[in-house]
């Protein structure tokens, strides 16, 4: 037996000795007493644990719902919003969207409506987006607990100039500014969402289930998995509860400095990936402590990852990779995509598990503010001045300019691509990750080039890497960022926009907005010490390509040099 595997063994018996099954679905919230947090405060969040059944009484009402819109001649539905009100969506736009069928079968009925989310403050994926919306009729589902969330509240205006407020939904908890600016402008309607329910973990609500009905999954057939899974995680005993014992594993290793959570999935699967992303980093990275998620990166040989990592692989029972397999600490197989609803509820327990084994509030998420409040005084400051305040590059060259903090560097680079071999000269094998900041379009082509940098980090260095793209990490990954471990080396890539995009009364545009929120983001990262470096190109394909052939330089230079 491993060292890691009688961990978790002792924590398993641990858990049932203290009862944990039994008072989280009491909702007990001295279960995160070690996080110093008052346990009614904790317990405040918990609503997530009566999802599944109180949903299921709501089916009926959301099936009314999505038969009247297509009634009423709506071909597309849009989601206005970030993180927990986007992720969860987008898993069932691309889960079960992959083919029209049945409903029931994993595939969105063929009388499902076309569902796509709108998560970028790009100027260019807005205009896109705003393109295709006007394309065919729409309904847009304004999405946010808050209310008051920026980024919706900048769509809802852009795409208020091509349709009439019939044409919006607002879902968001009861009595936001938002449900406010419903009534007063006469929207289709609002959904409330439960008020005990955090962002990441509301999946089940009707910010994911909303779009999933209207999209024509079987939200019955999910929540029907749901339930049945709710049930399971209510063993007593540890071992057999499939959320603790996950929750003990993920929490143990992380202990154990396997704290790069690796989740493979089979192709299809692989949104869950993002929306695991978000509610294991949120969760658990803060406190200097945290999970670090690793997803979609590019599949490698076991010779190419160091010891920090613990695999878990999430598959279809006819999607098998045995590389994969291979790799794989923990495999867990579905019958169907159906059964994602159970996997919701499995991983949201098990997260909670692990906030345990950690001594952290998996609930609350108190960095990520840090963020709005930076872009807050920076857009203020563009209000006041016509301007955004921008910092001196440290070294520029046409076309490129690298912003960072000295002392973040051990020398002063005279060139650009010194610079970033100086910042993954920073990156320590088994112990830190690279994470990639994209404030830029996450066109495939971008992508591809983002994701193959990865591989190649990965591979020479044995480094985990993370690429997220802002402002939507800002909502999830930002958290564990700024308060997780300080094992993260930052890289923040921006581009000026190919154009513009005004957002509609306001006094800054969408181009504006995602600078701001690059900017806050990167002050957020060097006030507190992290390592972080900001490249900018004036053209984004000349810029990558020249980027890429840095970073390719800098880890040749290292393979030549024994290290980079």
């Amino acid at each position: 037996m491993s060292d890691l595997e009688a961990a978790v063994r002792a924590r398993l018996e641990a858990f049932g000795a203290e009862r944990v099954a039994e008072r989280l679905w009491a909702k007990d919230g001295s279960l995160w007493a070690a996080s110093g947090k008052p346990p009614e405060e904790i317990a405040a969040w918990l609503g997530w644990l009566d999802l599944p059944a109180a949903m299921s009484a709501r089916v009926d009402e959301l099936e009314h719902l999505a038969r009247d819109v297509r009634e009423d001649g709506y071909r597309r539905a849009a989601v206005l919003g970030m993180g927990g009100s986007s992720l969860a969506p987008e898993l069932f736009a691309k889960v079960f969207g992959w083919a029209g069928g049945p409903a029931g079968t994993g595939a969105a009925s063929a009388d499902g409506l076309e569902l796509r989310i709108l998560d970028s403050t790009h100027p260019d994926v807005v205009r896109g987006f705003r393109s295709w919306a006007g394309e065919q009729r729409t309904l847009f589902c304004v999405s946010s607990k808050s209310g008051s969330t920026t980024e919706p509240n900048a769509y809802q205006a852009a795409m208020g100039e091509i349709a009439p407020a019939l044409d919006f939904l607002a879902i968001t908890d009861p009595g936001t500014s938002l449900a406010e600016l419903a009534r007063v402008q006469e929207f289709r309607g609002i959904v409330e969402a439960p008020p005990d329910v955090g962002g990441r973990y509301s999946a089940l609500t009707v910010f994911g289930l909303v779009p999933a009905v209207l999209n024509g999954v079987d939200i019955r057939g999910l929540l029907h998995r749901a339930v049945a899974m709710a049930e399971a995680c209510r063993s007593p005993v540890a071992d057999e509860n499939p959320g603790l014992a996950l929750g003990a594993l993920i929490g143990e290793a992380a202990l154990a400095g396997r704290d790069k959570l690796t989740i493979l999935t089979s192709e299809r699967l692989a949104p869950f990936g993002d929306w695991a992303e978000q509610l294991i980093a949120e969760s658990t990275g803060k406190a200097g402590t945290g999970v670090v998620p690793i997803v979609g990166e590019p599949l490698g040989a076991p010779s190419d990852y160091a010891d920090d990592r613990l695999f878990v692989h999430l598959r279809l029972r006819d999607e098998d990779d045995p590389r994969m397999r291979a790799l794989a600490d923990e495999e867990i197989v579905i019958d169907d995509p159906i059964d994602l609803g159970g996997e919701f509820v499995r991983w949201e327990v098990a997260t909670a598990a692990a906030g345990i084994v950690l001594g952290i509030d998996p609930f609350d998420q108190p960095n990520v503010q840090e963020s709005k409040d930076a872009t807050k005084e920076l857009l203020e400051a563009y209000r006041s001045r016509g301007s955004l305040p921008q910092p001196g590059p440290l070294v520029s060259e046409a076309g490129l300019a690298v912003t960072a903090d000295p002392e973040a560097l051990a020398d002063t680079p005279v060139t650009v691509a010194g610079a970033i071999e100086q910042l993954l000269s920073l990156i320590e094998p088994g112990r830190d990750y690279l994470a990639i900041l994209a404030y830029l379009p996450p066109d495939p082509a971008v992508v591809a080039r983002l994701q193959g940098i990865r591989a190649r980090v990965r591979d020479v260095l044995g480094a985990a890497t993370t690429l997220g793209f802002g402002p939507r990490f800002l909502h999830s990954t930002g958290q564990l960022h700024k308060g997780g471990p300080e094992t993260g080396v930052f890289l923040q890539l921006t581009a000026d926009p190919a154009k513009d995009l005004p957002i509609p009364g306001w006094d800054e545009s969408f181009g504006t907005l995602i600078a701001a929120q690059a900017l806050g983001d990167l002050a957020s990262l060097q006030r507190r010490g992290r390592r972080a470096l900001r490249l900018h190109m004036a053209d984004l394909e000349a810029g990558l390509e020249r980027f890429e052939a840095m970073v390719d330089g800098a880890l040749a230079a290292g393979r030549r040099g024994g290290s980079t």
